[in-house]
């Protein structure tokens, strides 16, 4: 005999419930292409920046760490050894040792050479690893978060800036600026923000949404005070109709904001795929 449902029960949504959370996701998310895409030039894939062996162990040294170390811990690593092989044969302690600007060294270093060991196998010691960018998606996703401390947010970095592929890494910066402004229930864990995102988005502006809403969340919609009067998207804004309540804190326009239009910093060009100044008329490598 089945059990009658006991009144108050938790169901999940209903289809039609589901049909409208995203039609109002996707409503917002045209939005915030359209505004911070004005905002910040609407930036595009242009190419990988870097090869795909240095993109994964550049996002690994940049976990739970500020941009400028991990590319300080990137440069340093490339400087003192020839190619992954030498990586890869180095004593662990050493590699600790020349990484350690980045911080968690211990744990980047070991991460760091598991990781290259999996890709020497995969790749017969070619260290190429341009199959990912032809495998159906799904296949090239699993692998990548089958490799040691990789998991969907990594694996999303290297498909989306290394392939141009339509992965939605949801970070930090992502997380917050989306859930604040409804896009996310309240404590989506991260593989379920992804998805949630991912099915909201045409695949050319998964590359242009990451960019953008990583740049506001440094930028404006800062943790844990966000600076509303800054933010051009506080019409569609769930947090800001609580913030104007003074329900939810936010931060005051500081008198030095920083000037819009100037030219980004050398990390956001690292970390989001703009080349260095000397380098923008230089093709693609």
């Amino acid at each position: 005999m089945t059990p009658t449902p006991k009144r108050g029960s938790r169901r999940g949504a209903s289809p039609q419930k589901r049909a409208a959370d995203r039609r109002k996701r996707r409503r917002v998310a045209e939005v915030v292409l359209d505004r911070l895409g004005e905002r910040y030039e609407h930036p595009a894939w242009a190419g990988p920046r870097v090869d795909t062996v240095s993109e994964l162990v550049l996002t690994i040294l940049s976990q739970n760490t500020a941009d400028t170390n991990s590319f300080r811990a990137f440069t340093a690593l490339r400087e003192r050894y020839a190619s992954w092989d030498e990586v890869l044969a180095a004593p662990t302690d050493e590699l600790e040792d020349v990484i350690r600007p980045g911080g968690l060294a211990p744990t980047k270093s070991r991460r760091i050479q598991h990781v290259l060991a999996e890709v020497y196998e995969a790749t017969a010691g070619t260290w190429d690893l341009s199959f990912l960018g032809t495998m159906p998606l799904d296949e090239s996703r699993e692998w990548l978060v089958s490799l040691p401390g990789i998991g969907r947010k990594t694996a999303s970095i290297i498909l989306l800036f290394g392939f141009g592929r339509p992965a939605m890494p949801v970070d930090t910066h992502v997380h917050r600026v989306t859930t604040r402004l409804g896009m996310l229930p309240p404590r989506t864990p991260l593989v379920r923000a992804h998805d949630l995102l991912e099915e909201v988005l045409e695949p050319d502006e998964m590359y242009p949404f990451h960019v953008e809403t990583i740049r506001h969340g440094r930028d404006t919609c800062r943790a844990p005070r966000p600076i509303c009067g800054l933010c051009p998207l506080t019409d569609v804004c769930a947090y800001y109709v609580l913030a104007a309540k003074g329900k939810a804190p936010m931060a005051p326009i500081p008198r030095d904001v920083a000037d819009p239009d100037a030219p980004p910093r050398y990390h956001d060009q690292l970390i989001h795929g703009w080349m260095p100044p000397e380098r923008r008329n230089d093709p693609p490598q």
